[in-house]
């Protein structure tokens, strides 16, 4: 097992699962590093505590955001990747396809309890749903008409 930090992997040892009586349990660094295992050094075993009180304090921050709000910013972010994909050339159906259905599926599953982002979310699946069959459309068009190439500008990236 290893512990990633900004500085890089390093290597942790959990020492089997017993805790070694000689740790601090309420310290929050976890088990004590087991006498066979490679040790943190002490610059390691700083940053590995700083790591986690930041974790720490992200968790709270985001306990305190109400769950619809926090649904709402993925559902956006499936709304986001789908239209990444459309924009590519070629656009990548298959991908954007995905997206679309993630946001639709995540959308349907809590209709009526999103709050006041409900109607917006509805709106932007609307959108890029509709972007996807034009897009399909003018490249679909310009295949059909031997062309190589073709500039979907009729489609609207949501923006």
């Amino acid at each position: 097992m290893s512990l990633w930090t900004p500085g890089g992997e390093h290597p942790v040892d959990r020492g089997g699962g017993a805790r070694s009586t000689g740790g601090d349990p309420s310290s929050g660094g976890g088990p004590a590093p087991s006498p066979d295992g490679p040790e943190l050094s002490a610059d390691q075993e700083a940053e590995a505590h700083q790591i986690a009180a930041e974790m720490a304090e992200v968790r709270e921050q985001l306990a305190q955001v109400p769950a619809a709000v926090v649904v709402a910013n993925h559902a956006m972010g499936c709304y986001e990747l789908a239209a990444i994909h459309l924009s590519n050339q070629p656009p990548r159906f298959d991908e954007a396809q995905l997206a679309i259905d993630a946001f639709g599926a995540l959308i349907g599953a809590v209709t009526g309890r999103l709050g006041p982002d409900e109607a917006t979310l509805a709106d932007a699946l609307a959108q890029i749903r509709l972007a996807f069959v034009q897009v399909k459309a003018s490249w679909d068009a310009a295949a059909a008409g031997g062309s190589t190439a073709a500039t979907p500008n009729e489609a609207d990236d949501g923006d």
